[in-house]
């Protein structure tokens, strides 16, 4: 196949890839909205949870058909993925009750800036001053849509810490682990969904009391509910395989700046079925930053030097190199 067919291929993959995370993380909102502010279902923990056994359950299928292969992931691996991932989901659940809805997304933005340390510290990735501009007009488009008031507690700030970190290093050793085991994102979901389905559903329960002081043996289920609830896993299923495909072939730092545009579909879904009252100018214009911030990003890290790894060289490379004779290169 030819580079430039090739080329073509993998973007046509990575357009597709990005559509399907979109649909079904948007698609989940909308019907776990739906689920909780109609149906009273408040249990979020646990609906996640719901979500991981749903996901388990298609592995297990994929396994039976033939397409997910045997693979190999470290007992010590998944343990620590694990933490992260159950960290991030609590973390963020908690940190939404105990701070204002301001604060919250102000934390959520703060997820870039972290993986973009992670990537510098670990992969030795270096970004261009376009690049970080770019994600610099994202973050500010971002925050103009959805921060409002701003208000922090003690327990709130701790809270948000947790979640963000635990998140940022979730997404980040998604992309980690496939690589250095060469795991497809199916393979990969299958070591970790059923982990988190276990740890998910035995604490979800008692988590989701704590934070709302309702029992989820008391809740009174209904064939409405009882179908949203269904919905919700099914998507659920979507949005955790596509989230593993999309962090694969891009990166966690991609992943989370682009992931703003479900933020603004959100906005734009959440007016036209729940009324208008979330639309105004202010919002509009944050759209409209983002926006061309997100293009401007995507732009920026595909140039020459955009987003690139730093190249390592030895002592010794570098005295051989020191002693070459130099080169005025013109470009």
């Amino acid at each position: 196949m030819a580079p430039a067919s090739r080329a073509e291929k993998k973007a046509s993959v990575d357009v597709a890839a990005w559509m399907f995370n979109a649909a079904t993380s948007v698609g989940i909102i909308i019907v776990n909205k739906a689920l909780m502010a109609t149906y009273g279902f408040s249990f979020a923990t646990t609906l996640t949870g719901l979500h991981f056994i749903a996901t388990t359950l298609m592995t297990v299928i994929l396994r039976w058909l033939g397409y997910i292969q045997p693979s190999h992931l470290p007992v010590l691996e998944l343990i620590k993925f694990m933490i992260f991932a159950n960290f991030s989901i609590v973390g963020m659940n908690v940190s939404l009750m105990w701070n204002s809805v301001g604060f919250y997304q102000i934390a959520k933005l703060s997820m870039i800036p972290v993986l973009c340390l992670f990537e510098i510290v670990f992969d030795n990735i270096r970004y261009s001053r376009d690049t970080k501009l770019s994600i610099a007009v994202v973050l500010m488009g971002v925050s103009v849509c959805t921060v409002t008031d701003v208000s922090v507690n003690t327990r709130g700030f701790v809270a948000a810490s947790i979640a963000v970190w635990s998140t940022a290093l979730q997404q980040y050793y998604v992309h980690f682990l496939q690589k250095k085991y060469s795991l497809s994102s199916f393979n990969l979901l299958g070591h970790t969904a059923p982990a988190q389905a276990v740890t998910l559903i035995f604490i979800g329960p008692f988590l989701d009391y704590w934070l709302t002081n309702k029992r989820i043996n008391a809740y009174k289920y209904s064939m409405s509910s009882v179908m949203f609830i269904t919905l919700s896993c099914i998507i659920a299923i979507g949005t955790n395989l596509s989230q593993f495909i999309c962090i694969g072939r891009f990166t966690a730092v991609s992943f989370q700046v682009l992931g703003h545009m479900k933020t603004i579909l959100v906005l734009i879904l959440g007016f036209i079925f729940f009324g208008k009252e979330g639309l105004n100018i202010q919002v509009v214009l944050g759209m409209l930053i983002a926006v061309v911030g997100m293009i401007w990003y995507g732009i920026a890290s595909s140039k020459p030097g955009g987003k690139e790894r730093r190249s390592q060289t030895t002592p010794k490379q570098q005295r051989h190199s020191s002693d070459a004779p130099e080169v005025d290169a013109k470009v």
